[in-house]
């Protein structure tokens, strides 16, 4: 692996690398709430990780998506019971794909943390496949690969291994029926899905019908977008099934595109949402970020998944989603919108009232892998315009220009642990 690798992921951590407690437990994860969310850090004014898990309890919900495995984050969750996701950044990605690289990133991690701390799944990379970096993308599956194994040998085969898609992967979107992947990516997304089959991981989408409606505010109707529940709904013709919500049809549409290129072996795969929310504020070139709207949407989601009743094509998978965002984070660029997708204001007040409280009982076993799903979206690129038909934009994630605004500042640190463990 190339020397620059390990030297632009080693000063961040060289501190912390002293903390790290020399005791490697095994790791048990436990599924807990349908509904989770996405804690980002990118602000320079967030509370402490310390004050995270008392706000998650008030909106009842026990699954956070992490972007890299911050120490002090991990810590903070220890023997909340909360489940975690945890990210391994681009930058980090080549280092892992080696049997060494990928166990020194494990124990430098993972272990440490566990069982105290509930790491269900790990994330390799985000949106790669659509990224401009093609070999990257050839790096993808075997640094998926090697995480699992590495897992496997610690004995923490409960944690699985995924990484997140833009719906940009699609070639087309209307109806859900005729969805299919693009042919360009084809040979990549093959062996994945055989990955996921044989391993029991989901499928992670970043899925937003915001960017349908932003690209499109006079052809889609806000109601359909928004997941309004009295909404009349719109019929796939192929299928003869009815779609109350834009969601529901994205969701579907990947099922339709994986059942396409991936035979009968991808029929057991469970898709799930990695990140959906809605801006409560934007630009004036921004139509609906407004934060009447984004309480509409974020309390129809967790309506939505906490009825656990899947999608209407495949009713009987559990549907599982992570809201977009914990926080209102200042230190993005980019539009308005960019900074106004959380639920809570960095001094820990709502960002609006939600009009939806979550049931204590929502919970499940879960019917596939051990876990969670996550995504942060920095690889969105694709030459697919947008479908005519709005309802149907569910390639919409292309409309996120500035796809790069949600790596986490602290991401190199999940990268440093590993390196440090190879190079001494």
């Amino acid at each position: 692996m190339p020397v620059d690798w390990r030297l632009q992921c080693l000063p961040p951590l060289l501190l912390l690398f002293l903390t790290i407690p020399s005791w490697v437990p095994h790791c048990s994860a436990t599924p807990t709430a349908l509904v989770g969310i996405n804690y980002g850090r990118v602000g320079n004014n967030l509370p402490p990780p310390s004050a995270v898990p008392p706000m998650l309890a008030s909106l009842g919900i026990g699954r956070v998506r992490l972007y890299d495995t911050d120490p002090a984050v991990l810590r903070a969750f220890a023997n909340t019971g909360v489940e975690l996701v945890v990210g391994l950044t681009d930058r980090c990605v080549e280092g892992v794909t080696t049997p060494d690289g990928a166990m020194a990133w494990i124990k430098g991690n993972i272990q440490p943390y566990v069982p105290a701390t509930k790491i269900a799944m790990i994330t390799v990379g985000n949106e790669v496949l659509t990224g401009n970096n093609t070999g990257l993308a050839r790096l993808l599956l075997p640094a998926m690969q090697s995480l699992h194994d590495a897992l496997a040998t610690c004995g923490l085969s409960t944690i699985s291994v995924t990484t997140a898609h833009s719906l940009a992967i699609l070639a087309t979107s209307y109806p859900p029926s005729t969805t299919y992947f693009r042919k360009d990516l084809l040979p990549l997304i093959c062996p994945i899905l055989t990955f996921h089959a044989k391993t029991c991981s989901p499928f992670l989408i970043n899925a937003y019908p915001y960017f349908a409606y932003a690209a499109q505010p006079n052809h889609v109707d806000i109601e359909y977008v928004l997941l309004e529940p009295n909404y009349g709904g719109i019929l796939d013709n192929g299928t003869g099934l009815k779609y109350p919500n834009m969601l529901l049809a994205q969701v579907d549409a990947v099922y339709h595109a994986i059942n396409a290129a991936g035979g009968d072996s991808a029929k057991t795969i469970e898709v799930r949402i990695s990140e959906t929310g809605w801006p409560s504020a934007g630009d004036s070139s921004e139509p609906g970020a407004s934060s009447e709207n984004a309480a509409k949407y974020n309390s129809n989601v967790m309506r939505l998944i906490a009825q656990n009743k899947g999608t209407p094509l495949r009713p009987g998978v559990t549907l599982r989603a992570y809201v977009f965002a914990m926080f209102n984070e200042n230190q993005k660029d980019g539009p308005t919108s960019e900074r106004n997708y959380g639920l809570f204001k960095p001094d820990g007040t709502p960002a609006y009232p939600l009009g939806y409280s979550l049931p204590v009982d929502n919970s499940t076993g879960g019917t596939h892998g051990g876990g969670t799903s996550g995504g942060f979206g920095y690889g969105a690129n694709s030459t697919i315009g947008p479908p005519d038909d709005g309802y149907y934009s569910i390639s919409g994630a292309i409309a996120e220009r500035w796809p790069w605004q949600r790596v986490v500042g602290g991401a190199i640190s999940a990268c440093a642990l590993g390196v440090l463990l190879l190079l001494f």
